[in-house]
């Protein structure tokens, strides 16, 4: 077992988003995306089965990673759960990989993009010079994003992962600290 300092989650601000750190309660509200077939075909994980399995995962205690639950901060959805974002250390200091997902019905409303660069200019200011991110080849909306970013694909892995959906191809992007803002 690998042993993972506790590392803090500092509650972000975007003009319509707070990311705070992932709290219990939260499953709930990711739930009826994330058991959908549909909307886990690019996760490593099968649609989950109840909102406690999902719980196990988001807060699993090993993981290493770091977890942001994007809310409404304002509006007719205040408070509402729009999406996780998450920050991994990588293979060295000074590397993170990043990961999200939106919440199926708020699809199409600019979340990702706006909670996804407030992400990234807090790991520039933590330090970090590079962020990664691992992408199913299929999945365009994310490889889009990525690539709106100024993310540069730096491989393709063939039949590299094996999900629940079978054998999967995967983009490799990074994004270098210098080569920031990129949009």
């Amino acid at each position: 077992m690998r042993f993972s300092p506790v590392i803090e989650v500092p509650t972000l601000a975007t003009d319509r988003f707070t990311l705070r750190p992932l709290q219990r309660g939260d499953e709930a509200a990711l739930f009826p995306t994330l058991s959908d077939p549909g909307h886990c075909r690019y996760l490593s994980h099968p649609p989950f089965a109840s909102p406690e399995e999902l719980w196990g995962w988001l807060a699993e205690p090993d993981w290493p990673g770091r977890s942001w639950i994007a809310v409404d901060a304002s509006g007719p959805h205040e408070g509402s759960v729009a999406g996780r974002f998450v920050a991994i250390p990588g293979h060295e200091k000074g590397v993170e990989e990043l990961g999200y997902i939106v919440c199926s019905h708020r699809h199409r409303q600019g979340i990702a993009r706006e909670c996804t660069r407030a992400l990234i200019e807090h790991l520039w200011q933590e330090g970090a010079r590079k962020l990664t991110a691992e992408v199913d080849t299929r999945n365009a909306p994310s490889v889009h994003l990525l690539e709106s970013f100024g993310f540069t694909r730096e491989a393709t892995f063939r039949e590299h992962e094996t999900s629940h959906i079978g054998l999967c191809d995967v983009h490799w992007y990074g994004l270098l600290r210098r080569e920031w803002p990129a949009s």
